[in-house]
């Protein structure tokens, strides 16, 4: 398993169908969390967009699961960036394959 940083840009006049989507979002973010494939998430504090980490099989996965965000269907992020990622000190670093 592989651990990947997601970082999301959230799209321009977006917040209105965000806040309709957020039930979804953070319902699918749990389920996610409680088979451990989510090791945490959060948005930024300027409300532009946010950061998640995922520990899945390889990146085509990872992007399968990103289309299923109700966030990603319903339009409001502008741009995902993905990038493996290694952590080493933290309580994240029990992660690492």
């Amino acid at each position: 398993m592989t651990v990947f940083a997601v970082e999301y840009v959230y799209a321009p006049d977006s917040t209105a169908a965000r806040d309709e989507n957020r039930p979804a979002h953070r319902a699918w973010l749990s389920d996610l969390a409680e088979d451990g494939r989510l090791l945490t998430s959060g948005p930024y504090g300027d409300g532009a967009g946010a950061l998640l980490i995922f520990k899945v099989q390889d990146e085509s996965r990872l992007n399968e699961l990103l289309k299923q965000d109700p966030f990603a269907v319903a339009g409001t992020i502008a741009g995902i960036r993905t990038t493996e990622w290694t952590p080493v000190i933290g309580i994240l670093a029990a992660h690492t394959s």
